[in-house]
């Protein structure tokens, strides 16, 4: 279903306190039955390689990608976040012999603690007043390092509750309980004892720390939390010399760090010294919160007056470019107000606030029209401005007139280019495909270098092979392969050369040739798989030589093991943090060994799936193999690929899926799809669960299921909701013949949208339906589910075979 952005389910809100118990119980035994052992082996080296990107779910074809707010560049300066080498601070591991003896004792700190995980879980993710008294039990009820991890997690949801007082009594019993986690419970006590307003005690616990935990995460987040408190204590001059102290660490990167300079600057009294910090927090990381503290601290100074109009300008486009569109209105409202600036910048704010409205959906042609008409790049800004309103109230003749008008006033404007490529895209809805190509030729011949220019460039060729112009069709993806060959729409234009070079050229052997270039560089995008299905079909022939498809390889893969050191005290000690329920320490805590880089990701991840969140796990590996869809099965570990293509609930869906005559693999990609095997996710559109089903179609399956006293929050029970779900994604594809891609599409944007896509046919393949799927969102949907079944088949075949060749090299 489509869903758009999701939502974690959160039963506290969302149901009354008899279903709760029901729901902490259910969480209890749910974690219980998912907890994992997780076993460290031998240590092997690591690699970096530069990461490549994935595709991924791009904006529909009719909406425009954010440009800068005003025609001006930013001058706000980007200070990284990243830390340098030499800004490092030491890594204090000591010996190997050490390293093992503490790793083994925060080992034995984890098993003691493993039946703590499912009620600290459950406590972080609810922190009902049942989850907080399952914790405080089994706190009570146990000593040592057990006893620790329950104080840490109850210290910690305390703190998230911003109850300081129970928060910092928690964490005292945790750090006097145990050793191998009081790092977390010195710097959390620390944050609940500032946060409540007892600095002398938050001052004692981080006095010293660096020195008493040089290998803790915290170490680069203490000094600006140590100067916070010195602050409260009337003590700046302490505070820097603690800032001061760590100046040349990874610490002065953090925007925190800088505000708290600014902090310390303006309790000495050296105000311009504090203005000038306040100032450079607030234009170099203009969406942070310090930012925001940083602007009330100027206007406090009265210094707000001395933001220059490029400084506000930088403010605003960073808060339009980001979305932010109210702040930037805000902004730009006041740029325009000043008596500074120029008339023809004065300009550029008024249509910069024109611009935000029309995000905004208040925009009115009235007021568009009444901006100054300019012969510059405000001028030709708001011709866009009034092409699009042209273009939502479907004023046709009004929009092609605004486009001729821009490309005789403005034939270099970047703003023609956003108008072209927004009538291509209308002119394509409405399946006028002369006057689409029109628009994407004319972009891509005059812009050939703006980011739009693949794309449009790609859309000229399709539609004109949609139009049987082949041959117009040919040159163009010929061009496209030449022109931009890492353009993802580049992919499509060899597949579909290829086809031309079959059914018109009557050229199989430059088919083949395309073909075999498309399964060596793109393994498991769905064009791969369509071009095996064409090599199949061609048969036993040899391609043509074609050198020009000899820069189409694979991305290079980084070494990947899947095996961890026995000597790391920060695996350790993250698989100890996810029985206390301290899930957003663990990456950072795991990338804190120097050496994990070849095996940190799958050691984050595994964890996460230890404790049965399978789609965070999902996401962690994601983020750091964007390149795994060009990856063979062979390149990349199993354990990898377990977790990037899980089966968690795999017993459900197959016997679902053999009652409703479905194949598994079908449907654990579009679980995979829809929501990441998330199952209490609910969408902004309403849908729920793993197969994200909405509520009116839940109710409908159920009553055809026989489930009497259905209710919504029962789509939110994996079984129940794979029952279902099959149930109404057997019914798609017996609404449209048993043709998968037609019932994906429907199932993504709605039978009657399929319905009117086929009739814009006729199609010579379903390759070719896929293909002229309009909305860009449903066309990679289905794509990347067919892809992923495939995947999927590919990946359990490998471990078969694998598995049979290690038994048989065991006998």
């Amino acid at each position: 279903m489509k869903g758009g952005y999701l939502l974690r389910f959160n039963p506290v809100r969302f149901f009354p306190a008899a279903f709760r118990s029901l729901w902490n119980a259910l969480a209890l035994l749910l974690c219980a039955l998912t907890v994992v052992q997780l076993v460290p082996a031998q240590t092997s080296s690591a690699t970096d390689a530069k990461p490549a990107k994935e595709p991924a779910n791009s904006t529909p074809a009719t909406s425009k990608k954010p440009r800068p707010a005003t025609a001006h560049k930013s001058t706000s300066r980007k200070r990284t976040t990243a830390t340098t080498s030499s800004h490092r601070r030491p890594v204090h591991h000591g010996s190997r012999a050490a390293r093992m003896a503490h790793t083994a004792r925060i080992h034995r700190a984890f098993v003691a603690s493993t039946e703590l995980r499912p009620m600290a879980q459950q406590l972080a993710l609810l922190r009902t007043p049942e989850a907080y008294q399952g914790v405080t039990a089994y706190a009570h009820n146990h000593t040592g390092e057990a006893a620790a991890a329950a104080y840490l997690a109850l210290g910690h949801a305390y703190l998230l509750d911003k109850r300081y007082a129970e928060a910092s009594s928690n964490l005292a019993l945790a750090r006097n309980s145990g050793q191998e986690l009081a790092d977390y419970a010195d710097f959390l006590g620390a944050q609940a004892s500032h946060d409540a307003g007892d600095d002398s005690a938050a001052e004692t616990l981080l006095k010293g720390f660096a020195d008493r935990y040089p290998d803790s995460i915290f170490v680069d987040r203490e000094p600006e939390l140590e100067a916070n408190v010195l602050l409260s204590l009337n003590n700046p001059a302490a505070a820097r010399e603690v800032l001061v102290k760590a100046q040349d660490t990874g610490a002065a990167d953090r925007v925190a760090y800088q505000f708290a300079e600014g902090q310390v600057a303006n309790a000495l009294g050296e105000k311009q010294a504090a203005i000038d910090i306040f100032k450079k927090v607030l234009l170099s990381h203009p969406l942070s919160p310090e930012a925001q503290y940083a602007r009330a601290k100027l206007t406090e100074a009265g210094a707000e007056s001395t933001l220059t109009v490029a400084d506000l300008r930088s403010l605003a486009d960073a808060y339009y470019n980001a979305g932010h569109y109210g702040d930037a209105l805000e902004q730009y409202r006041v740029l325009s107000r000043s008596a500074e600036v120029s008339v023809p910048d004065r300009n550029g704010f008024a249509v910069a606030q024109a611009a935000c409205e029309l995000k905004l959906k208040r925009l009115t042609t009235v007021e568009a029209e009444a901006l100054p008409d300019s012969n510059d790049e405000n001028g030709a800004r708001r011709l866009d401005l009034l092409m699009e309103l042209a273009r939502d109230r479907d004023d046709e003749a009004d929009q092609q007139r605004i486009v001729t008008e821009m490309e005789a006033r403005f034939p270099r404007s970047p703003w023609l280019e956003e108008a072209l490529f927004s009538s291509g895209n209308m002119y394509m809805l409405k399946r006028d495909y002369p006057r689409a190509v029109e628009n994407y030729s004319y972009l891509a011949a005059h812009f050939p270098e703006c980011k739009d220019a693949p794309a449009a460039h790609w859309r000229a060729g399709w539609l004109s092979y949609r139009q049987d112009l082949f041959t117009e069709a040919a040159r163009i993806f010929d061009e496209q392969i030449r022109l931009y060959p890492s353009a993802p729409e580049t992919v499509s234009a060899l597949y579909w050369r290829g086809r031309l070079y079959e059914s018109v050229d009557h050229d199989p052997a430059r088919a083949a040739a395309n073909y075999r270039a498309i399964v060596r560089a793109y393994q498991h995008y769905f064009y791969a798989q369509m071009a095996r299905d064409r090599l199949t079909e061609l048969g036993k022939l040899t391609p043509a030589t074609e050198p020009q498809l000899d820069k189409f390889q694979p991305l290079p893969e980084p070494k990947l093991v899947d095996t961890f050191p026995t000597d790391s005290p920060h695996l350790a000690k993250a698989r100890l943090l996810a029985n206390a329920g301290l899930n957003e320490y663990i990456a950072d805590e795991i990338k804190a060994d120097p050496n994990s880089a070849s095996w940190s990701a799958l050691a984050e991840a595994q964890i996460y799936a230890s404790y049965g969140e399978n789609f965070r796990a999902l996401r962690a590996l994601k983020r750091a193999l964007p390149y795994a869809s060009t990856a063979s099965i062979d390149s990349i570990p199993l354990a990898y690929w377990h977790i990037l293509f899980p089966e968690p609930y795999w017993e459900t869906i197959k016997a679902e899926s053999a009652k409703n005559n479905l194949d598994p693999y079908l449907v654990a990609s579009l679980i995979r799809q829809e929501s990441e095997f998330d199952p209490s996710v609910i969408s902004y559109a309403n849908a729920y669960g793993l197969m994200q089903l909405l509520p009116s179609v839940g109710k409908a399956m159920a009553r055809e299921e026989g489930l009497t006293h259905f209710q919504t929050f029962q789509l939110l029970d994996p079984d129940t909701n794979i029952r279902l779900g099959t149930r109404y994604l057997r019914q798609m594809l017996d609404r449209f013949g048993g043709v998968e891609e037609y019932a994906l599409a429907a199932y993504n944007a709605g039978d009657y949208r399929v319905a009117d896509w086929q009739a814009a046919g006729p199609y010579h393949g379903i390759d070719e339906f896929v293909e002229s799927i309009p909305f860009t969102q449903t066309r990679e949907y289905v794509e990347a589910i067919r892809r992923n079944q495939e995947t999927y088949r590919d990946i359990d075949d490998f471990a078969r075979t694998h598995s049979h060749v290690g038994m048989q090299a065991a006998k």
